[in-house]
């Protein structure tokens, strides 16, 4: 599963999320977890928008942006029905 959030303070998040802080967050039955990507705003709504907008994106499409894989990203946004085999969920 991936999980996505935005926070004031990164590495208190994760300790948090670790200790299992947040009983009725998603990650709580999940530990460990692990960080695969993060990305730094000065301006806290951009931040949440970011975030909103990767809420709503596939596995794949989330695992290209962890990867840098910007080129799928763009693919993946156009070929939103799936046919393309090379971006196929199994």
């Amino acid at each position: 599963m991936l999980y996505t959030g935005v926070s004031g303070n990164l590495e208190q998040r994760l300790i948090q999320h670790q200790q299992g802080y947040f009983r009725q967050c998603y990650t709580y039955r999940r530990r460990p977890v692990v960080l695969l990507y993060s990305q730094e705003f000065n301006d806290v709504v951009q931040a949440i928008l970011l975030e909103k907008q990767v809420k709503g994106w596939t596995r794949v499409k989330k695992m290209a942006l962890v990867n840098g894989d910007f080129d799928s990203i763009r693919l993946l946004a156009e070929c939103r029905n799936h046919t393309n085999s090379k971006f196929h969920e199994n």
